[in-house]
């Protein structure tokens, strides 16, 4: 599986870090009217504008557990149909002195098991379950244009029953205002894998291509494209998102959104090549044909059953393997 990248990868998930890393270049474009809020309004910052237009504006911000969570999320979820925790639950136990061995299950932000891919890939530090550090390293992401341009005011409504907003001679006083995230407005996001294997490389990258939702209210908006513009393997870490996003806003000169998805990818694919000669690290730029080829193999595992639950197979008893050196578990 990705032959030809080998020379970036490990060959097993090491315990002690080996300046090999995987990051990928995301534009998470919104698919519908997203909330991305903390505490009642939506995120935002003050940042300049760009690395060249240095006055000062406001950008909304998806905050990076905002990522993290519902890419993690969708792995468990397939984790659990394909029965990954029963198995973990019958053939294995923890290594403990107290009299508690039994794996119970595992649960987000709860009790990991702390040995399934999720577990071990994106780490956990739940109480007196122990920890493990993530592989995953995500930062915040900002919209490329300015807050004015990227979000609206919207009433929201209850309806009675019957559709309206009268009973009988009395009206509803339930309306209220919200903040959402327009359509179409990229964020800018790079994912970074430390120390990749094939299998832990196509777990992160399945979750990617599998996530839809993201921020508050997914189940009635928060819809989101995520657009891979981009591989590098590094021999360390590189530009952060805002920088990025800084870049590709220098690069549209003012234009304003939405933008043609095909013109944010070559402004993307001009500022990653830009920045990434600033960053002092040995890397491998994956774009275009190169990138298709890589995404190509990738769907011909992920869009095949048969391959799917055999790779999903692989990748657990790679992070089992992991659990295990790490004296986390053992077999029963």
């Amino acid at each position: 599986m990705f032959d030809k990248y080998q020379s970036h990868f490990q060959v097993s998930i090491p315990k002690i870090p080996g300046a090999k890393y995987a990051h990928f270049i995301v534009l998470r474009e919104t698919d519908s009217y997203a909330v991305f809020k903390t505490d009642g309004e939506l995120n935002v910052a003050r940042v300049r504008a760009g690395l060249n237009k240095t006055d000062v504006i406001t950008r909304l911000v998806l905050f990076k557990r905002k990522q993290t969570t519902p890419e993690r999320l969708t792995g468990r979820e397939l984790l659990r149909r394909y029965d990954i925790y029963e198995q973990i639950k019958t053939q294995y136990e923890r290594v403990t002195t107290k009299k508690e061995k039994q794996i119970e299950g595992c649960t987000y932000n709860g009790e990991p098991c702390g040995g399934c891919p999720d577990c071990v890939i994106y780490g956990y530090a739940v109480g007196e379950s122990g920890s493990e550090k993530s592989k995953v390293f995500i930062d915040s992401a900002y919209a490329i244009p300015p807050y004015e341009d990227s979000h609206g005011t919207f009433t929201l409504n209850a309806p009675y029953e019957d559709g309206t907003m009268t009973s009988g001679t009395s009206t509803t006083n339930r309306f209220s205002e919200q903040d959402h995230v327009l359509p179409e407005i990229p964020f800018p996001s790079v994912v970074t894998l430390r120390d990749p294997s094939p299998n832990t490389f196509l777990y992160v990258l399945n979750n990617i291509y599998r996530t839809k939702r993201y921020g508050a209210q997914t189940t009635r908006t928060g819809q989101l494209r995520n657009h891979l513009v981009g591989i590098i393997f590094a021999d360390g870490e590189i530009f952060s998102n805002l920088r990025l996003t800084q870049k590709i806003y220098d690069l549209l000169d003012g234009k304003n959104p939405p933008y043609s998805v095909e013109d944010m990818k070559e402004k993307t694919e001009q500022s990653i090549e830009e920045l990434i000669k600033q960053d002092g690290v040995l890397y491998e730029l994956i774009k275009g044909d190169s990138l298709l080829s890589v995404e190509n193999e990738a769907q011909s595992i992920l869009s095949d059953e048969t391959q799917f639950k055999n790779w999903l197979g692989s990748i657990t008893q790679e992070t089992l393997a992991y659990a295990e050196r790490a004296k986390v578990l053992k077999k029963k």
